[in-house]
């Protein structure tokens, strides 16, 4: 097979093959794991993905002092924004500050409009200039990739120059339409799945994730 005839693969996005992470993503894929499990596992997969993200974060010298010596050491130069999409997103927010307890907070409201599947913004809470020197955003499932492409716009508008987008799964349609908007913004993810289906729902993908979370799915 020629190389051109080869699946696209966007040189932003990382797809992590750790077995931890593996192993968490079929806990979570699975309609019988209950909402608290769920939960659980939702922050413990954004902890090793935010881990890994987090690989290049620029860091300045220090000297410390230990029981025996000084010894030269460093610690974190990049101010951190942590910018979690509601309401999906706000499970991940806590096992980011574990790795990164000084990190800002600041919270975007976007919904799909379930006919034209299209983001709307409805909450934002950013102030009125850009504060940190590194946004991480936060959010499950990386879909058609509006809400994620809007959020960048917002974050953009805001002063942030430095973007990263942390999901548990992305599909193609959704890596690509972010990928062509902000091709500067790298995308870190448990899953690459197969495509979205006709309500733009990720295939083969875990379901509405925060329904999942908050135990607000339709139940038969």
């Amino acid at each position: 097979m020629s190389d051109s005839a080869a699946p696209p693969r966007a040189p932003s996005l990382t797809v992590s093959r750790h077995p931890a992470v593996l192993h968490k993503l079929a806990i979570l894929r699975d309609e019988r794991t209950e909402p608290k499990k769920f939960r659980e596992i939702v922050r413990e997969l954004s902890w090793l993905l935010g881990y890994e993200a987090l690989a290049d974060a620029r860091l300045r010298p220090r000297r410390v002092r230990t029981p025996l010596e000084e010894v030269e050491a460093h610690e974190l130069g990049d101010r951190i924004g942590l910018v979690p999409i509601l309401r999906a997103g706000l499970g991940m927010v806590d096992a980011m500050l574990e790795l990164m307890p000084t990190a800002e907070v600041w919270h975007l409201g976007l919904f799909r409009d379930e006919r034209t599947l299209r983001p709307v913004e409805y909450y934002n809470k950013l102030p009125d200039s850009a504060t940190v020197d590194l946004c991480l955003i936060l959010d499950p499932m990386l879909a058609t990739g509006g809400s994620a492409t809007a959020a960048i716009d917002v974050l953009k508008r805001w002063g942030a120059s430095r973007i990263k987008l942390i999901n548990l799964i992305a599909s193609p349609e959704g890596v690509a339409a972010v990928s062509a908007a902000h091709p500067d913004v790298t995308i870190h993810c448990a899953a690459l799945d197969r495509a979205l289906n006709e309500k733009g729902y990720i295939l083969p993908g875990l379901g509405d994730a925060g329904d999942r979370q908050f135990g607000t799915g339709r139940r038969d």
